[in-house]
């Protein structure tokens, strides 16, 4: 119950604006920025796609090429983790139980269950390795019980037609094997972030759930490198910051999708760069294009 109250207080946290008495309400900025940042990436051969949008107004503050499917990595795995939410609120027996973790077939580095010592998990401790480290064994085992097809068939509904996970983690994907573990346009997905922060994801307990998992991420490598929060507990409002926020790695792929509310207002973006991963300067160059968005982010709901 503890929990249920907190996840609620944190969505009408990012929901709600209040207006910071130094910062008028008209002011409309630009982002040139963050247009100069991205710009500067796409003219080095990057494909890069961004969208903002006010919460409070539903205003679209930035825009570039946002309806572009690109690669997102592990930012499909939000989709996961609202499927198993909104069985948990539906008292689906498949939402519950306990998991074993399997004793081969381990899969990348990401995530910490292969290197702790328990056999298993409940589901709902599943949810949370993959909301917190981005967990690819506990990915696997949550698509193993509630399947690709119903994690496809809650997408549909929730109106996204360009944002899909594809498939399983896998350490090497083969010529019969999807060639992203998921893609999406940030159009798509600044708004799913918006639905989440409004609870409008299924309802309001599913939406709730999800943004407690997605609370406890330790991923503010890329735009929420910005922010200032601290990586390791950033679930209650920091300087007035509050954020919930999903990553996406791989080679070639950096994508970053949240909702971010300040002393002025709230929004949710979403930027994604795909890129000839072929040397750490230009890895780098990425990155701080990245991080470039969200100072601008942070000055405009500030």
């Amino acid at each position: 119950m503890e929990q249920v109250i907190r996840s609620r207080e944190r969505s009408d946290r990012l929901r709600t604006a209040s207006v910071g008495r130094h910062v008028s309400t008209q002011r409309t900025p630009r982002f040139a920025g963050s247009f100069r940042a991205l710009g500067r990436l796409a003219y080095d051969g990057a494909q890069v796609s961004a969208n903002v949008v006010d919460l409070s107004t539903g205003d679209t503050l930035l825009a570039i090429d946002d309806r572009i499917v690109l690669p997102t990595a592990s930012i499909g795995k939000v989709l996961l983790l609202i499927e198993v939410s909104a069985r948990l609120t539906a008292r689906d027996d498949s939402g519950y139980g306990i998991v074993d973790k399997p004793p081969i077939g381990l899969v990348g580095s990401e995530g910490i269950w292969q290197h702790l010592q328990a056999p298993s998990l409940p589901i709902a401790d599943l949810a949370t390795l993959v909301g917190s480290s981005s967990d690819n064994v506990a990915t696997n085992l949550l698509l193993n019980r509630v399947g690709l097809d119903s994690v496809r068939a809650r997408t549909e509904s929730l109106g996204l037609s360009r944002t899909a996970l594809l498939d399983f983690a896998r350490d090497a994907r083969g010529p019969d094997d999807a060639p992203q573990l998921s893609v999406g346009s940030t159009e798509e997905l600044a708004k799913l972030f918006g639905m989440l922060a409004r609870e409008e994801v299924v309802d309001g307990p599913t939406s709730q759930r999800v943004m407690g998992w997605l609370s406890l991420g330790s991923d503010l490598s890329l735009v929420a490198s910005a922010f200032g929060l601290d990586p390791l507990a950033h679930r209650s409002s920091d300087h007035s910051t509050l954020l919930i926020n999903k990553t996406g790695s791989d080679a070639g792929v950096r994508s970053e999708a949240g909702a971010l509310r300040g002393r002025r207002t709230a929004v949710a973006y979403a930027v994604s760069v795909h890129f000839d991963d072929d040397s750490l300067a230009r890895r780098l160059s990425v990155v701080e294009g990245m991080r470039a968005v969200g100072e601008e982010l942070l000055e405009y709901v500030h």
